[in-house]
């Protein structure tokens, strides 16, 4: 624990990233309440990123943009540019890369540093956080709140209960002040706790931060075995986790993708079509980064998330394979086992149990061989010359959605 005490240990975060983003893009929306969302041509889709200006008139982020539009007529919409805000966070990575090489990424807007080798050189833990604020305002036009502690779980909540509310968004969270300042808040508002564990927490008579921190640790084992302890020791700061820089860069557990339909897919002809986008697409991710996997994993959701249906079901192969074809093979046969023939929504595969694609079983039949060179030569030629340099003769079928998710990053527009 005193080796806890002597880190230094920040939190960066955007604010409004994506909106904030597009307003240094376009200096002609600075005093206009901008939301980042769907497809401004249609008014559909969900906010993705409000401006505090847009927050002012109640827009929150993943409501409907309808109801935003309903709330501020003068909204600007903005259709996503997931590329150019990927390029912005790389840019903004360097800058803190600038003060600390000890900088991990939590998501696309937020990273922890670990500044404690830094302060001979740069100042206190707070002229730190000024001056990569104003470095990162001066060049992307982004403002950063900055969360200060001695652990990572402490600099989250510092940012998000603290810094986010402070007018110069810094704020430092002390351990041995713990009491008075992080104790007291409401215990929804601790990491880690959503709306269902809040109702929980109720059940028991803990309402605040502090009466979870003050809990029989026991009394939550009990409950939820160590989820329990772990959120005892997350309202108690204890987190000896060290900022690890190219975390993202670690052997993964699985490869998987997923995607939401257009509309509800219903006939089995067309389902597969889907089915087989995914499976090439989880193959060449595998193949990219040199990894073959044993278990093959497929699920569905329909429409209706209020009364769920579909499924999610795995099976082990024989072999591991990152051929497009074993996984689809599988992945056809517990669809085709399981499928409940309702209509579906949103559809995922993935592949896990994952080993390097170097240590090659060799097998007496079948042209693995011949597969995994024409799959080497096909992913060449895309990586080359882009997503639908080739494509499956299906995928240029109604069902196929290939042609248009290359237009996309994560689901949103490049």
């Amino acid at each position: 624990m005193n080796e806890s005490k002597k880190r230094v240990i920040m939190l960066a975060d955007c604010q409004s990233f994506y909106a904030s983003v597009e307003k240094a893009a376009h200096p002609e929306y600075k005093n206009k309440p901008l939301v980042v969302s769907g497809d401004p041509a249609r008014r559909s889709g969900i906010i993705l990123a409000a401006c505090p200006l847009a927050k002012k008139y109640g827009v929150t982020t993943a409501e409907r943009l309808g109801d935003a539009l309903r709330k501020c007529p003068d909204l600007v919409v903005v259709r996503p540019r997931m590329a150019e805000y990927i390029r912005v966070s790389l840019h903004i990575t360097e800058i803190y890369q600038s003060f600390t090489d000890l900088v991990e990424p939590y998501s696309i807007d937020e990273q922890h540093l670990d500044v404690t080798g830094s302060l001979r050189l740069f100042g206190s833990p707070e002229q730190i956080a000024q001056r990569i604020q104003n470095q990162v305002m001066q060049e992307t036009g982004v403002y950063v709140r900055v969360g200060i502690s001695d652990c990572k779980v402490l600099s989250k909540m510092a940012c998000d209960l603290f810094a986010k509310k402070n007018p110069g968004g810094i704020f430092t969270l002390k351990r041995e002040e713990l009491p008075e300042t992080l104790w007291p808040k409401p215990v929804h508002e601790m990491f880690m706790v959503g709306s269902r564990m809040t109702r929980h927490l109720y059940k028991m008579g803990i309402h605040t931060i502090g009466d979870l921190a003050q809990t029989p640790l026991p009394r939550l084992t009990k409950r939820w075995g160590v989820n329990g302890e772990v959120l005892w020791r997350i309202a108690r700061g204890m987190d000896s986790s060290p900022v690890t820089p190219h975390s993202q860069l670690q052997q993964q557990k699985g490869v998987g993708h997923q995607m939401t339909l257009p509309r509800d897919y219903a006939d089995w002809k067309e389902l597969r079509v889907v089915l087989l986008e995914l499976c090439e697409a989880v193959g060449r991710r595998c193949r990219e980064k040199g990894l073959m996997g044993f278990v093959v994993s497929v699920g569905c959701q329909g429409a209706d998330f209020d009364r769920p249906t579909g499924f999610s079901r795995q099976m082990k192969l024989s072999d591991p394979t990152n051929i497009t074809d074993e996984i689809y093979d599988a992945a056809c046969l517990l669809f085709q086992r399981h499928w409940n023939g309702l209509p579906v929504r949103k559809i995922g595969i993935s592949l896990t149990d994952l080993r390097p694609d170097s240590l090659i079983q060799l097998t007496l039949f079948g042209d693995r061989d011949r597969k995994r060179n024409l799959e080497r030569a096909t992913d060449g030629i895309k990586s080359r010359f882009g997503e639908t340099a080739i494509l499956r003769a299906s995928s240029l079928q109604a069902a196929g959605q290939a042609q248009d998710r290359s237009l996309r990053i994560g689901g949103h527009y490049k």
